[in-house]
């Protein structure tokens, strides 16, 4: 029983070692009407914390928000100016060596995409 126990534990202290590298620049575009829209993310992990940033359609830097990781899962928000206020977009997604595809969603329209590691 001590066997297993101690099994336990060493995996549970290994799970953030299996966790996607989220670090650096992805890169990718969303399909709209008007045609593609490029996105670019830098992204840092920190233990469970997601920090990093953006560029807004107006070319100025969005700061993301409530940055989560759990494993290969990722989630956070960001504030895009759109005309007089804010909207909040949640994003989720879940990370791969090379992709992350992500999920949010505009007056009830679903959009999903991927963003390609670029560095």
């Amino acid at each position: 029983m001590k066997i297993r126990a101690l099994a336990f534990i060493l995996l549970l202290a290994a799970a953030p070692a299996f966790a996607a590298d989220v670090d650096g620049k992805w890169t990718g575009s969303i399909d709209t009407p008007n045609g593609p829209v490029q996105v670019a993310y830098t992204l840092k992990a920190n233990g469970a914390t997601l920090t990093g940033s953006t560029t807004g359609p107006d070319g100025a830097l969005i700061a993301l928000k409530n940055g989560k990781v759990n494993g290969d899962k990722i989630s956070f928000s960001m504030d895009v100016n759109m005309g007089d206020a804010p909207t909040t977009f949640m994003y989720t997604g879940v990370v791969s060596a090379t992709e992350i595809k992500l999920h949010t969603d505009f007056m009830g329209q679903a959009i999903d995409f991927s963003v390609k590691k670029s560095n």
